[in-house]
């Protein structure tokens, strides 16, 4: 059965198949400036978000470090505070033992001894105490300084990320502006009509509105076009679309590249 492929092609202004390639390839280019463009104003809303990050990074990695500064600071004041009990029960013992001298019976003396005792045991288990805060203290301090190295190293990742977003930050604008001004020359180099399909195309496609077509593989879709069609697209003389994804489609050939 002979299928009409009439509604795939378009009326265009019979100036050759030369003059409609180069139509294509002007279309192909503007499909790839406004593909940049897009990506320009993508990355105009994004850098806010990447340097809001980067600096949620930064903070993040000076309080982790405060964080570890406070430990070791805490450790020492406590180690601080065990010397002084120490001090006070060392004291405590000296003074009871002073006591013996004056004390005037036994049961006096067996208790001052008891009180000793007492007192010596106490001292020895905040001697331990300290020992052990001592250890921390010196393993807390080995951290922080490896935290501060990491810190430092972070640091200087997070800083160098910063000048370079800030540095596109501020290219941004006047690089989007040298890209439509490119656009806008490239539009004014391609017949109205076409222009206009393109447009609605490109808007219903999600920016794709012209692809390549090799071996009856429309590259829009995947999907294969008749043989007929596929060798009318080869010649360059008519405005065809995709009949299955309703793309601007044009022949390129490939087998060079293979």
């Amino acid at each position: 059965m002979h299928q009409d492929f009439g509604a795939f092609f378009f009326a265009y202004p019979s100036e050759g198949g030369g003059f409609l390639k180069e139509q294509i390839l002007f279309l192909v280019e503007l499909q790839n400036i406004t593909a940049e463009i897009n990506e320009l104003k993508r990355r105009e809303v994004d850098l806010p978000k990447e340097i809001d990050r980067v600096e949620d990074e930064l903070k993040t990695i000076e309080q982790q470090l405060e964080e570890h500064k406070q430990r070791l600071e805490t450790l020492k004041t406590e180690h601080k505070a065990k010397e002084t009990v120490l001090k006070n029960s060392i004291d405590s013992a000296r003074k009871a033992r002073g006591r013996l001298l004056d004390v005037k019976t036994n049961k006096e003396y067996e208790a001052t001894l008891k009180e000793i005792d007492t007192i010596n045991e106490k001292s020895s288990n905040i001697e331990d105490e300290i020992i052990l805060i001592l250890e921390e203290i010196d393993r807390a301090g080995t951290g922080l300084k490896g935290k501060e190295n990491e810190a430092a190293d972070k640091r200087s990742v997070c800083e160098t990320n910063l000048k370079r977003i800030r540095e596109e930050q501020g290219s941004i604008g006047s690089t989007l502006e040298n890209i439509m001004q490119k656009r806008d020359t490239v539009r004014s180099k391609i017949k109205d009509n076409l222009l206009r399909k393109f447009d609605i195309i490109q808007n219903r496609k999600h920016g794709l509105a012209v692809v390549s077509v090799w071996k009856e593989i429309c590259s829009g879709c995947h999907m294969n076009i008749p043989p007929q069609l596929y060798n009318e697209l080869q010649k360059n003389n008519e405005l065809i679309v995709c009949p299955n994804c309703e793309r601007i489609i044009y022949w390129e050939d490939r087998s060079i590249e293979a």
